[in-house]
């Protein structure tokens, strides 16, 4: 199949992000939505499809970015374009400055806890602004490697859902780019020439998931749609032939 042209291409990913939001209703008039900003590619997309689409709906909604600067961890991200980028689609940037305590919790990784923090302090925010979702750039393959490792590592059936419901439901996070591939997120970014991270964390360890991609790798050479179907296969759940545990 030919391979669709950069406009073409820009219009397919903002069309299938506007597909998960209506199939799976991420997005109502009035929301307040604070988007994590975290530099990567995968947020970059979010916030400007988020961005864009507001132009072409006939909803409105709020949009925040905020980032989380952990001051205490040696990694580097030009907050001065995330600014600009920020300023450019019309969305307030915040900037939000943080340390952790990386040993307080020997039994838990440096990501996790640091991942802890990050999101403590979007949902601080979120409360101290009225805000009442949180938009994070989960993509479909995200997904599909965490369902993979709960089956492998924890022994669930269970992965990231397109929305879900916090604190009594006074906040909800939502996964807009749900349907989207890792392959989509990064030729968007090469297409509008998102820059790399300056210094990426030393402690991003993706060991296990960099694993459990490759055995996803395998299981498309078996069968080209093994992404797609692995996908597909958490909303066809045909319990009759579960084990199911009996009380």
């Amino acid at each position: 199949m030919k391979e669709l042209s950069d406009k073409k291409f820009i219009e397919r990913v903002h069309r299938d992000t506007g597909r998960a939001i209506n199939r799976y209703s991420l997005i109502e008039n009035n929301d307040r939505i604070v988007v994590g900003l975290s530099g990567g590619k995968d947020s970059l997309v979010l916030l400007e499809v988020l961005a864009m689409r507001r132009k072409r709906i006939p909803i409105t909604y709020e949009l925040h970015a905020v980032h989380v600067d952990i001051e205490n961890i040696d990694y580097v991200t030009d907050t001065a374009w995330l600014a600009e980028f920020c300023m450019e689609l019309d969305v307030p940037f915040h900037l939000i400055k943080s340390t952790v305590d990386l040993k307080r919790d020997e039994s838990k990784s440096k990501c996790f806890i640091c991942s802890w923090q990050r999101r403590k302090e979007l949902f601080d925010f979120i409360r101290k602004f009225s805000c009442n979702k949180l938009a994070l750039g989960h993509h479909r393959d995200d997904v599909n490697e965490t369902l993979i490792m709960n089956l492998v590592f924890n022994g669930a059936f269970s992965a990231m859902p397109p929305k879900l419901k916090m604190f009594d439901g006074e906040v909800e996070t939502i996964r807009p780019l749900i349907l989207i591939s890792e392959e989509y997120t990064k030729r968007y970014s090469k297409i509008r020439e998102y820059p790399e991270e300056l210094k990426r964390c030393p402690y991003g360890d993706r060991t296990k998931r960099n694993a459990i991609r490759e055995i996803i790798d395998s299981m498309e050479s078996l069968d080209k749609n093994a992404r797609n179907n692995i996908f597909s296969s958490m909303s066809h759940i045909h319990e009759e032939y579960l084990t199911i545990k009996t009380k």
